[in-house]
């Protein structure tokens, strides 16, 4: 996996553990942290991404000048202490009146009663649906971006190997991909011509492949009500995926484990079709320049699919002062705001307005694709309490079936071990 990508991602393995813990505490509203007259706190995982972080900082210098009853106070923690800070302020009902939330941990916080559903001056309509969390049909944060898997190849490698670039109109079928990697292994240029990220763990495993297994039909849990993994995470589409998916590396296409940076391997020549994404796209351009091409994730039967949702922001329970909060929020969403974070981050915008003013994103642009992808592929990871749980039983199954366990056993134990877990919390329900 990527630098740039474990920006994105790589706290999410301490959010499923933070999330747990919250869940933990009992249900029941938190307590903001005494923050003085007028003044608002807001915290953040971004010490350790200073672009990004720098970005935030001019959105609150900018409202705090614009207005003078509230100033917003930014409190920025390293990726690695984030969220022990945050799950030490909610034991001692101690929280800030704002946070930032990777975007599928969401639901269980606000099912654990430490966020309040917005009440925003902005049509969060008009905003990208992976960029809005909702749970029991309200939102509850918000994000200024997200992301996009796709998979990148050069155009001169693919013709080498008679193989057809994908396109959102035509993207290559189950049978397409297999034939693909093989052409192209027969080139004889690459150990694995595949490289998925097979290195990647964490929130990286759920992200990068559920979106697979949806392909294939299957899922995490079943949607309607939340409350059982059975037949989906187990039925004959899942284990077909599974065995799919282990086939590629029993088949010398991809590698069980890659490099720990699938994208510079890949600028690297030592693979010829990477599974990365937008945090990618500039450096590959500036790299291959035209020889770059950017596909959409194979169609397995189901059409393509990519995991939807980033970081987003959110207001506590507790606030002492949630109205002037929830104005920070409505003013930072102005287009020009998230033009100016997703500039900072090599993000997708979360607005076609915000897009307009980013050459890349607007209509025509280089990256736009990305934008296309997202609105046309993104699933949002299952919007129920119960998705850290998951996350990690999936990503247990994941890693146990590359490494040559029997799919249907190892699919089953995932399942059983999700649904006591939903039975053991009442089934998530308010």
């Amino acid at each position: 996996m990527n630098k740039k990508l474990t920006k994105v991602l790589a706290t999410s393995i301490a959010a499923a553990a933070l999330t747990a813990t919250l869940a933990g505490c009992g249900k029941g509203s938190a307590s903001s942290s005494s923050e003085g007259s007028g003044e608002i706190a807001l915290w953040t995982h971004n010490a350790g991404n200073p672009d990004e972080l720098a970005a935030v900082q001019k959105i609150v210098d900018s409202y705090n000048g614009s207005q003078d009853k509230v100033k917003i106070k930014v409190q920025a923690f390293p990726q690695d202490s984030y969220n022990d800070s945050v799950v030490s302020a909610a034991a001692a009902g101690n929280l800030p009146c704002i946070v930032d939330i990777d975007g599928p941990n969401v639901p269980n916080w606000a099912w654990a009663g430490y966020l309040k559903p917005l009440e925003l001056d902005t049509d969060l309509s008009k905003h990208l649906p992976s960029t809005v969390a909702e749970w029991d049909g309200k939102p509850y944060a918000v994000g200024y971006y997200d992301v996009a898997l796709a998979m990148m190849a050069r155009t001169s490698d693919l013709e080498a190997a008679g193989v057809r670039v994908a396109t959102m109109e035509q993207p290559w079928t189950k049978e397409e991909f297999q034939d693909a990697l093989t052409k192209l292994k027969a080139l004889g240029k690459w150990e694995h011509p595949l490289d998925l990220g097979t290195a990647g763990t964490g929130e990286w495993l759920p992200y990068a492949y559920s979106p697979l297994l949806q392909s294939f039909g299957g899922d995490l849990v079943n949607r309607d009500g939340f409350q059982t993994a059975e037949g989906e995470l187990n039925g004959k589409e899942a284990v077909e995926w599974a065995g799919w998916f282990r086939g590629l590396a029993d088949q010398g296409f991809m590698a069980k484990k890659s490099g720990k940076d699938s994208t510079q391997d890949f600028l690297n020549n030592k693979s010829a079709i990477v599974y990365t994404g937008s945090w990618a796209a500039d450096k590959a351009k500036a790299a291959l320049g035209d020889d770059l091409v950017v596909m959409p994730p194979v169609d397995l039967g189901e059409g393509p699919k990519i995991g939807g949702a980033s970081w987003q922001w959110g207001v506590t329970s507790g606030c002492t002062n949630a109205e002037a909060a929830m104005d920070y929020l409505s003013y930072s969403l102005k287009p020009e705001n998230i033009a100016a974070v997703a500039k900072a981050t090599g993000t997708i915008p979360a607005s076609e307005e915000a897009a307009a003013q980013i050459p890349a994103f607007a209509e025509g642009g280089a990256n736009r694709i990305f934008m296309d992808f997202s609105r046309e592929y993104a699933v949002m990871r299952p919007e129920t309490p119960a998705y850290p749980f998951i996350a990690t039983e999936y990503g247990k199954a994941v890693q146990d079936i590359l490494n040559g366990a029997e799919p249907q056993s190892t699919l089953d134990s995932a399942v059983k071990a999700i649904d006591a877990n939903i039975k053991s919390n009442g089934g998530y329900k308010n």
